[in-house]
């Protein structure tokens, strides 16, 4: 015994079992009641709260019946994405509004709820979907990838319905979904494409007005200049060419000419004729001599106008002119140093004179005739000459004014290319594209499939009773324990013999029973047993009340 101050205070000696029998005796009634009260609040929450059956399906995800090496898909997203944003869409406000007002569900929490909260509770609640896993199905017990889709409600049926109604309702909306995915890229590449073909049209229009407006002085044009220009090159000097042949013959005719109308002049008399022809005789070599010059001199005059003086051909015709003109020169001073010939004097009568007159004046007019011709034909190619020489100078300067627009015109080639390669990568992707969107429509890409239908469940999920009276009554004992060991340690009197002796250290010599008044004593257990009694009934009405109302109302 310890002295703090006036206080004493006693240290409790150690309890045994019979103590703790006797405690519980003596607290038999604060442990009972408290249990006896759980025991009946459990039994009543137990069977008023409703019954949830759970209804659950699963969805397997089938692949695309056409490889995808054969048609691409117009969807990149992965199914799991796709499931979630499939999920947003169905578990959305107007959706489960929809769902709630066509089933009739929860008639109780509208009458005391908004529908928002209606809503959210049974999105959080009650509708469950799972992430795509493998589950096994067939005989063979094959893993396919498949999600799965729960709902809970206090209806068996209704939880089925509304599971068949989810389960349907992502079986179409994965096909629309994918469908109008489908149709919009092919809708997308159309419109792109479309564009591109104008664009491409408006660049070929300009690349056709560059090309009209700058027609043979294009880039791609330079050989085909370079080809013309040797070509009319070569036409002129065939030209040049044709008009010395022409100046041969005209010189050759006037010379021959010459030539006859002499004879024509001496067809008189014999004895003219015979000098005459002698004379002729010795001119001829010194005609064609002329001739000869003439040819060299007009080949010459046209290498001249295409070549320089250094070049081979004009040196080798400048010295064979340079040779025919000494040897002319030899044949003149010969002519010149030589005596004439004493001349014969023959008469001879010729009686064919007339005849051969005519024959000669025919034949001058002939030779007339022939050399107007040759002047034609001359005029003729100097006109063609002076024609092919412009043409060549067009030419030349188309080749030299082709870099002047060479890079404006590459830029629009270069343009038209790319262009043009869009086009055709474009068309190619809405050719794809298009033939996916036909794969789509006839649902043979990637679609979902019901592997499980909604299953109509046959015992609720929710609650378990067993476990909440359990729970009740293990909760009410142990009240009851507490109760009653913060009585025992609030009551500090002597029990029993045990604390008289161990609190006063004093031998007992006889114990006296406390002695009550009867009538009161009987008073008191009457209204304990009334009590219990009152409590016992109340209790167990209420805990049928509950389980009659659970049987024969909510079940019914």
């Amino acid at each position: 015994m310890e002295n703090f101050g006036n206080t004493y205070t006693v240290a409790r000696r150690t309890l045994d079992l019979e103590d703790y029998v006797d405690i519980m005796r003596r607290q038999k009634a604060w442990i009972i009641g408290p249990t006896f009260a759980a025991l009946v609040i459990a039994v009543v929450v137990a069977y008023l709260w409703p019954d949830t059956y759970i209804s659950s399906a699963v969805v397997r995800v089938t692949p695309p019946q056409v490889p995808e090496q054969f048609v691409a898909t117009n969807v990149n997203m992965e199914m799991t994405q796709r499931i979630n944003s499939m999920a947003q869409q169905i578990l959305s406000r107007s959706t489960l509004t929809n769902i709630i007002n066509t089933f009739g569900l929860y008639q109780r929490e509208r009458t005391r709820l908004p529908m928002e909260d209606v809503v959210e509770n049974m999105r959080k609640s009650d509708v469950r979907i799972s992430n795509v896993v493998n589950f096994s199905a067939g005989e063979g017990k094959r893993q396919v990838p498949a999600f799965q889709i729960s709902f809970a409600y206090e209806k068996r049926d209704l939880a089925q319905k509304v599971c068949s109604d989810l389960v349907s309702r992502f079986v179409n909306e994965n096909a629309r979904d994918r469908t109008n995915q489908s149709q919009f890229t092919t809708q997308f590449l159309r419109d792109q494409l479309d564009g591109q073909r104008k664009q491409l049209e408006e660049v070929e229009d300009k690349l056709a007005q560059f090309r009209i407006k700058n027609a043979g002085r294009l880039p791609d044009q330079v050989q085909q200049n370079i080809t013309q220009l040797s070509a009319l090159e070569q036409r002129s000097a065939n030209v040049n060419g044709s008009q010395g042949r022409l100046q041969q013959e005209k010189l050759m005719l006037e010379s021959t000419l010459r030539i006859l109308k002499e004879q024509f002049a001496t067809l008189g008399s014999g004895k003219e004729e015979v000098t005459e022809r002698r004379e002729i005789a010795k001119n001829e070599a010194i005609a064609r001599m002329d001739n000869q010059i003439l040819v060299v001199e007009t080949q010459l005059a046209a290498l001249r106008e295409n070549y320089k003086e250094q070049h081979p051909e004009v040196q080798s015709h400048v010295a064979a002119l340079s040779v025919l003109k000494r040897q002319k020169d030899l044949m003149e001073k010969e002519e010149a140093t030589k005596k004439p010939d004493a001349p014969q004097k023959k008469m001879v009568t010729n009686p064919a004179a007339v005849r051969e007159a005519r024959e000669y004046d025919g034949s001058i007019k002939r030779l007339e005739s022939a050399l107007e011709a040759k002047e034609i034909e001359i005029k003729e190619a100097k006109v063609e000459a002076t024609r092919v020489d412009s043409q060549i100078r067009a030419a030349q300067k188309r080749i030299e004014s082709t870099p002047l627009g060479e890079k404006e015109y590459m830029d629009l080639l270069r343009e038209r290319d790319l262009v043009r390669q869009q086009v055709e990568e474009l068309n190619k992707k809405q050719s794809n594209s298009r033939i996916a969107t036909e794969l789509e429509t006839r649902q043979q890409g990637e679609n979902l499939e019901l592997l499980d239908p909604a299953s109509l469940p046959q015992k609720p999920a929710q609650p378990d009773r067993v476990m909440i009276i359990g729970a009740g009554v293990a909760i009410g004992i142990a009240f009851g324990l507490f109760l009653s060991l913060g009585r025992e340690l609030k009551d500090g009197s002597l029990k029993n013999l045990k604390d008289v002796r161990a609190y006063t250290q004093l031998s007992i010599l006889g114990c006296v029973p406390l002695l009550e008044n009867d009538l009161v004593v009987r008073r008191r257990r009457r209204l304990a047993w009334l009590a219990w009694s009152t409590a016992s009934i109340v209790g167990v009405l209420v805990m049928s009340g509950s389980v009659y109302y659970y049987y024969f109302v909510t079940r019914v």
